[in-house]
């Protein structure tokens, strides 16, 4: 895995001056590279978690001053592989694409060329509940009632969420198995972004839908959307809805940063001093706070270990709800 991942390289940015390039530069005081133009993709459309996260990034960098511009991009399609593919092909040293635990997923549904294990790990940056919605006026009022009209209608139910074999769609699956309601009869209906998902969900053209709960929470403080139930270990705190831990069902969606695989190792330090300088910034926290993130930092082998354990599990578990054979 370390050497997919890493590959030792000339550093083509050390001589740069700050001021006039779009790579990596060192300090007039003679010590920390910095990074002149920073690059982050949303390998998804406008609107859902991976794009929030890249905007409270840019926010943040920029806010702490920790780069000289921060540019944003949305690239969206079959749950972030799309932009996977583009992040294979990309030569700048200052790049960062958000990933999580629905590409890890979307990699195995799609049987995709490039995979995480060609990317360049920085950091695990959050986790975040699922929740489980309906609109305001829906007739099911618990998480039982919207499984029994499942099991009764089958896909008669339409439930919305992210790309197909993502977090939302693999909670959904989890919620049948932990009912004993047959795969078959799940009506997942699949969107690249959140915002699709939630005008779906306000146009009343789905019975229900799974997303971060960043993604619903304010339509859910409006009235306009129920919580049923949270995916998390605890109740949320912001959330007036049960945890899934009496059905024995949790997930946790978290989300990080990886860089292209070809980057030198000076590079990856690069990004991930910039990474880091930005979580310990109030910046950051203020962000956290906004949007009710869990702090899950972690950087080097530590998240290099972590997103293999990831991978390694992803497959079976979307074998065991019937989304892959």
């Amino acid at each position: 895995m370390g050497t997919s991942w890493r590959r030792a390289a000339a550093v083509v940015a050390a001589g740069l001056v700050l001021a006039g390039c779009g790579q990596g530069a060192k300090n007039a005081g003679g010590g920390n590279d910095t990074v002149a133009k920073l690059e982050i993709m949303a390998p998804a459309d406008p609107g859902g978690g991976w794009d929030q996260t890249a905007r409270s990034m840019q926010s943040a960098v920029s806010g702490a001053k920790l780069a000289g511009s921060v540019q944003v991009t949305n690239v969206g399609g079959a749950g972030g592989t799309v932009g996977l593919q583009k992040l294979s092909n990309e030569r700048s040293e200052s790049f960062l694409m958000i990933t999580g635990l629905v590409m890890v997923g979307a990699v195995e549904t799609n049987k995709a060329k490039t995979r995480l294990e060609d990317t360049t790990p920085i950091a695990r940056l959050t986790a975040e509940d699922e929740v489980v919605v309906v609109p305001a006026d829906s007739p099911h009022k618990t998480i039982d009632d919207l499984l029994k009209a499942v099991d009764e209608k089958g896909k008669g139910v339409s439930i919305t969420g992210g790309s197909a074999g993502g977090t939302d769609h693999i909670l959904a699956g989890m919620l049948l198995k932990a009912k004993n309601i047959d795969a078959a009869k799940l009506n997942y209906v699949p969107y690249s972004g959140g915002g699709e998902s939630l005008a779906a969900l306000l146009g009343k053209k789905v019975d229900a839908g799974i997303s971060g709960v960043g993604e619903y929470r304010e339509q859910i403080k409006a009235g306009k959307l129920r919580a049923l139930a949270t995916s998390g270990p605890n109740a949320h705190a912001d959330l007036n809805a049960p945890t899934l831990k009496e059905l024995g069902v949790e997930l946790i969606n978290w989300r990080g940063v990886v860089a292209p695989g070809g980057i030198s190792a000076a590079a990856k330090d690069r990004l991930t001093k910039l990474v880091t300088d930005m979580h310990a910034s109030q910046q950051w926290k203020d962000e956290l706070t906004k949007k009710g993130w869990s702090d899950t930092f972690l950087t080097g082998s530590e998240f290099s270990t972590f997103l293999s354990k990831e991978i390694g599990r992803v497959k079976p578990a979307l074998q065991d709800i019937g989304l892959i054979k």
